[in-house]
């Protein structure tokens, strides 16, 4: 079986995504790129978590060429492929319909700053992106261009839902659960009031002590 560790990363990564609430029934998929042969590694399309595993893993090439696999991939394949081909420094790709980032993505809002966890993590807004159509590599490319303006390794779909980048597929499961529970809570801070926005020089000190000074090195 080819790739047979990152098939099984990310047939496990798969189960983050209903434990943390960021998806329903089918919805979402996370893949995995490989850094020696470039093949990539998704989620095979409409099949229901309980029921991945390593083996029903779909490797595809970067032009869509199921590799090995018995299953179609996703029908959001295209656009992760796109990602990559455009971007050599990311090796995961994650989208999912959580709710609440979902539900600033319905009316076209990017997601502010106003807590400091969103600074350690993101550097700054999670951008809203336009509008793009489902199937092809539209969406690839509206993710590819919002990140290049961007920091944030989190991109809002108008109308869609959220798609996350990362080093490793690990890293961008990691930023779908943050985007989720940040949105979250701007979204009751909302109920409750007015909410400010944290200051630029506050976000950039946050956002450094957390990528180089927080955790062990």
């Amino acid at each position: 079986m080819l790739l047979e560790d990152l098939r099984r990363e990310v047939a496990e990564l798969h189960s983050e995504l209903p434990r943390n609430g960021l998806v329903s029934w089918t919805s979402g998929n996370v893949s995995g790129r490989d850094p020696d042969t470039g093949l990539v590694v998704i989620k095979p399309s409409g099949v229901k978590y309980g029921g991945l595993s390593s083996s029903n893993m779909v490797v595809v090439d970067l032009d869509g060429n199921v590799v090995e696999g018995h299953m179609k991939p996703s029908t959001d394949c295209e656009s992760h492929l796109y990602i990559y081909t455009q971007r050599p420094d990311i090796w995961g790709v994650v989208h999912t319909h959580s709710p609440f980032a979902t539900a600033f993505a319905a009316v076209g809002q990017s997601i502010p700053v106003l807590l400091t966890a969103m600074a350690d993590e993101f550097g700054g807004p999670v951008p809203c992106g336009g509008y793009a159509r489902i199937g092809g590599r539209d969406i690839g490319a509206e993710v590819v261009r919002i990140l290049a303006n961007s920091r944030c390794p989190a991109v809002l779909l108008k109308q869609h839902g959220v798609f996350t980048v990362g080093d490793s597929p690990e890293a961008a499961v990691k930023s779908a659960v943050m985007v989720e529970d940040v949105a979250r809570t701007v979204f009751y801070a909302r109920q409750l009031g007015q909410a400010e926005e944290l200051p630029q020089d506050e976000i950039d000190v946050a956002h450094h002590r957390y990528k180089h000074q927080y955790g062990q090195h």
